[in-house]
């Protein structure tokens, strides 16, 4: 009784957000918004409510305390069709290291079709075009502390590039995962993009300027246009997944159906506080559903996906696909894979 009344104040604490104390939006005042896109469609499917569930590949980005779990090599990658012509891309493996851990290596890309410049003298394009494009490589270790609880840290190389002008910064990551004997309550915590700020720099900044302006005999000075730095998309978030159905200490006992319920409640620094809900029902481990609604998510509610899981001799190949419906943009689909040795 006292651990079930626990949980309810917990999912409480996680869904009470009062949109009406923030005062003033907080949004376009951090860098690197690529690093918010969430990566894998398992996740996305759930809406995003990954960060205790997160325990295999798709965990570099979620949460890297989970992959403290894996004990054979695994592969993930994800392909995001995401709007305005904009594509999203994850790469991740983990790799355990005997006792001494897991380790991984993960990297995140987004870029887009190249656009034609334009000048006041020619608006309808001047024949050259010039790309955008975002990346981030990192580099992961999570070790289990105990045989229930986990930590595990990212650290992280980001850039951002438009035409001949590029940003660079280092942000890190940290993880929690706490496995309690409540029917299979998993408690996480995750603090993401912790780093420095960015700062636009490049030749086309270079610029004249007349030191003196009244004097008509002197030379322009070569200058450069001071940009604005920005912080990184920090963020805070506490997670929680259950076993509703299934095996073990799952509420209901079944040993063909199995039914997850995880919740997501996130703490940015440059937007208010959200939460997710995802369920995800799977048949005998081999057809998954999946489902998750956003809470006070600007043009985001409710997102669906599927997948499918096969095994060869001990071996997990795993294909999984989302549907994300938007408000006013277009509808955006993902597409992931993953193989566990």
């Amino acid at each position: 009784m006292k651990k079930g009344t626990i949980l309810f104040f917990s999912v409480l604490l996680l869904l009470n957000y009062n949109a009406a104390a923030a005062q003033f939006s907080k949004a376009g005042t951090a860098s690197a918004q690529f690093l918010k896109i969430g990566i894998g469609a398992r996740a996305m499917a759930m809406g995003g409510a990954y960060g205790a569930l997160a325990d295999d590949a798709s965990a570099l980005y979620w949460n890297p305390a989970g992959i403290a779990l894996a004990d054979k090599p695994e592969f993930c990658g994800s392909y995001t069709e995401w709007f305005a012509d904009i594509t999203h891309q994850f790469v991740g493996v983990v790799l355990p290291v005997s006792h001494y851990g897991v380790i991984g290596i993960s990297a995140v890309f987004l870029s887009m079709d190249d656009m034609e410049i334009t000048t006041i003298e020619e608006p309808r394009g001047t024949g050259e075009y010039f790309s955008a494009h975002d990346l981030s490589i990192g580099l992961s270790y999570a070790r289990m502390i105990t045989d229930r609880f986990s930590i595990g840290f990212t650290g992280k190389y980001i850039s951002q590039a438009i035409y001949n002008e590029t940003a660079t910064g280092l942000g890190i990551d940290i993880g929690t995962r706490l496995i309690t004997d409540f029917h299979g309550l998993v408690i996480a915590m995750n603090f993401s993009n912790i780093g420095n700020k960015m700062q636009l720099s490049g030749r086309d900044l270079l610029c004249g300027y007349d030191l003196n302006p009244n004097s008509s005999s002197n030379l322009y000075t070569d200058a450069y246009l001071n940009t604005e730095s920005w912080a990184l998309p920090t963020n805070f978030k506490v997670s929680i997944c259950m076993d509703i159905i299934g095996e073990g200490a799952a509420f209901f006992s079944s040993a063909n159906h199995n039914l997850v319920l995880g919740i997501d409640g996130n703490h940015p620094t440059d937007g208010p506080e959200r939460a997710s809900i995802g369920l995800e029902y799977q048949w005998r481990q081999l057809v998954v559903l999946r489902s998750g609604y956003k809470i006070n998510y600007s043009d985001e509610t409710v997102a669906l996906g599927i997948g499918l899981k096969q095994k060869w001799g001990g071996k997990v190949f795993t294909f999984d696909y989302a549907y994300l419906p938007f408000n006013q943009l277009n509808d955006v689909q993902m597409f992931s894979i993953s193989y566990r040795l």
